[in-house]
C-alpha cells in the first residue's frame, strides 16, 4: 500500500514534568507537509505541497568556522541563487474533512511557489518540499483536488469491540548487541500522565483504537478527551512526543509505545493486519457502526521490541518526525527507526539503511543529553552544549556547510556539528520547527537557521522570497534583549516565551499561527500581500495576555501553558486540532475548557499535522468522569 503524506511540524517539548523555566520547548510533532503517497481515505485527500530545495552548485566552497571567542562571530551565508524546481511525481495525501488550505511550506518545509495565501489541507507529509515559485498575493485559500488513484483502494477493518482493544505486545526478536552502559547522565521521567487528545484522527494519531469506546468514535474528536489507551492505572505514560501522523510514548515501567501511520516503520513494530476491508469512501455506510475502518494494530498504543537495546537500558525522552522515531537513553546514546524524506521521497535512514523498520542504535551519538526533532531532521544536544545535525538538509536545516559537495543527500543522514561549540560558547537547549533550527547558548542568545521565506527563523533577510534560506546558525537579533527561555517551531511560523513568562510569536500569519488580531500589523513589522492582507510577521512580537510557562506548536497550530495549568490554543483548526471545538481558525490565544480537562493543571501539550495532545500530572485534580 502507498505510504500516506505527513506533515510534522514542528513538533512541541516532551518534557512530562512541569516544564523549568531554562528549559527550551518544542512540539515534538510539528506537523510536516512535503509531497508523498497515501492510503485512500475520503477524509485525508489533499493536494500535495512542494518546498524550495537549496541548489548546491550556488554553494561556497569553503565556509569560515565560528571562532572560539568571548563573543563568537556570526556567520553570515553566502547569497544563493534562487534553486531550480525539480519535477517529482507525487500522489496527493489526504485532506481534511471539513475544510483545507495548501501549505506553502514543510516538519519544517521551505515556502511553497504556490501563492503564500493558498492553503491546504494540514497534513504532515514524508517528503521535503521542493522548490516552488510564488508570489505574496491575496488569492484566496485552494480546496485540495482528489487523487484518482485513492478511491480505488480499500481500508482493512476488524469487527468492533465495546472495550479497549488490549495493547499490542512488543515481538521479541533477536538483535546485535549494543554498547555496554555508561553512567546515568540524564533524569529519568517518573510522573505519571493523564494523556487527553484531540483532532482528526483518520489515520490513528490519537491512539484511541479503531472502534468506538462508551458510544464515542475514535475519529473526529473535537475537544480533548482521555486516552483510555495511556490509562495511568494500567499504562502510566510518563512522556508523550508528536510526529507528524504519529505519536510514540514512554512508560513508567521503561516500555515504548507507538501508534498512528506506519508507512516508513516510523512505528518501529510490526503493524500488518488481515481484517475485513470496507470501502471508507461508502457515505452510506450507518454513521452508528462501531467500526472506523482503522487498523486496529495502528490505531491502537503497540510496544516496541527492545531487544536491540543494551540489557538495563533506561529512556529517558521520545521524540519524533514525520517518517521515524527516535529515543535517548539514561547513559546518553540515542536509537532510531523509521526513514528521512527530502523532495524525491525517500533519503534513507542512514548511508546504509533505507528503511529501518525496528530500533537501532545511531552510531557518533555519545553523552547526549536532549533530541529536538523537525519534519526530516533531528537535532542532538550533548552534555557539553554541542550540538549535532541530522537528516535532510536541502533547506539548509542541518546548519552545516552544503552537503551535497560531500556526497549528496546521503551525507547528511551522518550527524555532524552545526558550528564550533565551546565553554566559552555553547548550547543550553535547542528547537526545531518543520524545516528551520534553534539553539538557546550560554549567554541567553538564540541562533536560528534554515528554510526563512516566512521570517520563521527570526532573521528578516530576503523576507517574503520563496527560497529564503538561512545556511548556517545565526543570532537572531530582534531576541537578544529577551532573556528566552522556550522555543517552538510549526511550519512557518516560530514561539518563544521568556523567563517572566512572555511570550512571542512571528512568521506567517494567514491561518493566525502567530495569534495576533489583524489591527496589530502594520508596515513596520508585518509584509503584506497585493490585496493588503497581512502575510508574515517578520519579527518577534509579544502576544498580550498570558504569561507562558510552556508553549508548543504544530504544523500551523500553537499552544501556551500558564503557571495556573490551563492551556491556550490557536491557529488553523480544520481538523480540530486547536481543541475549541470548531473548523474556524482561532484568531488569538484562546482557552481550552471542557469537562476532561477543567480543573486539571496541564503541563504539557504537543501537535502534529491534524491532530494534538496535551497532558496532565495524574491524580492532581480529577473532575467527574475522568
Amino acid at each position: 500500500m502507498p505510504p500516506r503524506k505527513a506533515t510534522t511540524a514542528a513538533k512541541a517539548g516532551t518534557t512530562v514534568k512541569p516544564p523549568s523555566k531554562s528549559s527550551v520547548t518544542k512540539s515534538t510533532a510539528v506537523a510536516k507537509k512535503t509531497a508523498a503517497p497515501s492510503r485512500a481515505s475520503k477524509s485525508r485527500k489533499a493536494s500535495a505541497t512542494k518546498e524550495p530545495e537549496a541548489d548546491s552548485d550556488d554553494a561556497p566552497e569553503e565556509l569560515d568556522e565560528v571562532e572560539e571567542d568571548d563573543e563568537v562571530d556570526e556567520v553570515e551565508p553566502p547569497k544563493t541563487k534562487k534553486p531550480a524546481a525539480k519535477a517529482a511525481t507525487k500522489k496527493a495525501a489526504p485532506a481534511p474533512k471539513k475544510s483545507a488550505r495548501q501549505a506553502a511550506i514543510t516538519n519544517g518545509t521551505a515556502a511553497t511557489k504556490d501563492d503564500t495565501s493558498d492553503v491546504a489541507a494540514k497534513k504532515p507529509s514524508k517528503s521535503a518540499p521542493k522548490k516552488q515559485v510564488a508570489k505574496i498575493n491575496g488569492s484566496k485559500r485552494k480546496a485540495p483536488e482528489e487523487s484518482p488513484d485513492e478511491d480505488l483502494e480499500a481500508a482493512q477493518i476488524e469487527r468492533p469491540a465495546k472495550k479497549p482493544r488490549a495493547m499490542a505486545a512488543a515481538k521479541k526478536t533477536a538483535g546485535p548487541a549494543g554498547p555496554k552502559l555508561g553512567n546515568p547522565i540524564n533524569e529519568i521521567p517518573t510522573q505519571k500522565l493523564d494523556v487527553f487528545v484531540f483532532g482528526e484522527g483518520s489515520s490513528g494519531e490519537l491512539g484511541l483504537g479503531s472502534s468506538k469506546f462508551e458510544g464515542k468514535k475514535p475519529i473526529d474528536v473535537k475537544r480533548p478527551r482521555i486516552n483510555h489507551n495511556l490509562a495511568a492505572e494500567t499504562v502510566g505514560a510518563v512522556q508523550v512526543a508528536c510526529g507528524g501522523m504519529h505519536a510514540i510514548a514512554l512508560t513508567h515501567d521503561n516500555r515504548i509505545l507507538t501508534w498512528g501511520v506506519n508507512d516508513d516503520k516510523a512505528l518501529g513494530r510490526d503493524t500488518a493486519w488481515d481484517g475485513g476491508t470496507r470501502d471508507v469512501d461508502d457515505e452510506d455506510s450507518d454513521d452508528d457502526d462501531d467500526d472506523s475502518g482503522l487498523n486496529p494494530h495502528e490505531s491502537t498504543p503497540g510496544e516496541v521490541d527492545m531487544t536491540s537495546f543494551t540489557p538495563g537500558t533506561k529512556i529517558v525522552q521520545v521524540a519524533a518526525t514525520d517518517s521515524a522515531s527516535f529515543v535517548l537513553t539514561e547513559d546518553g546514546y540515542v536509537y532510531g527507526w523509521g526513514t528521512f524524506r527530502g523532495s524525491d521521497g525517500i533519503i534513507g535512514f542512514s548511508d546504509e539503511v533505507r528503511v529501518q523498520p525496528t530500533p537501532i542504535r545511531i552510531p557518533d551519538l555519545k553523552n547526549i543529553s536532549r533530541l529536538a526533532c523537525g519534519s526530516n531532521h533531528v537535532l542532538a544536544m550533548d552534555k557539553d552544549g554541542k550540538v549535532l545535525t541530522w537528516g535532510s538538509g536541502g533547506q539548509y536545516q542541518l546548519g552545516r556547510k552544503p552537503i551535497s559537495r560531500h556526497g549528496g543527500p546521503l551525507a547528511g543522514l551522518k550527524p555532524e556539528a552545526c558550528g564550533r561549540f565551546t565553554k566559552r560558547h555553547h548550547a543550553v537547549d535547542i528547537a526545531a520547527g518543520s524545516y528551520h533550527s534553534f539553539y538557546l547558548d550560554n549567554n541567553g542568545k538564540v541562533w536560528a537557521w534554515g528554510l526563512n521565506n516566512y521570517s520563521q527563523t527570526g532573521h528578516t533577510d530576503d523576507t517574503g522570497k520563496d527560497d529564503a534560506m538561512v545556511l548556517l546558525p545565526k543570532v537572531v537579533d530582534s531576541l537578544r534583549e529577551k532573556s528566552v527561555a522556550r522555543l517552538a517551531g510549526g511550519e512557518h511560523h516560530s514561539v518563544a516565551a521568556t523567563e517572566d513568562g512572555e511570550l512571542l510569536t512571528w512568521g506567517r500569519v494567514d491561518g493566525h499561527q502567530v495569534g495576533h488580531a489583524s489591527n496589530l500589523f502594520t508596515e513596520d513589522n508585518a509584509v503584506f500581500d497585493e490585496s493588503g492582507k497581512p502575510r508574515i510577521l517578520t519579527e518577534p512580537t509579544i502576544v498580550e495576555g498570558i504569561k507562558a510557562m510552556f508553549i508548543a506548536a504544530g504544523t500551523d497550530t500553537s499552544f501556551a501553558l500558564d503557571d495556573d495549568g490551563k492551556v491556550y490554543s490557536w491557529g488553523f483548526s480544520a481538523n480540530y486540532q486547536t481543541g475549541q471545538g470548531t473548523t474556524d481558525d482561532i484568531e488569538i490565544p484562546t482557552l481550552i475548557d471542557n469537562t476532561a480537562v477543567r480543573g486539571r493543571k496541564l503541563v504539557w501539550a504537543g501537535a502534529g499535522g491534524q491532530y494534538s495532545i496535551v497532558a496532565a500530572v495524574h491524580g492532581d485534580n480529577v473532575p467527574n468522569g475522568h
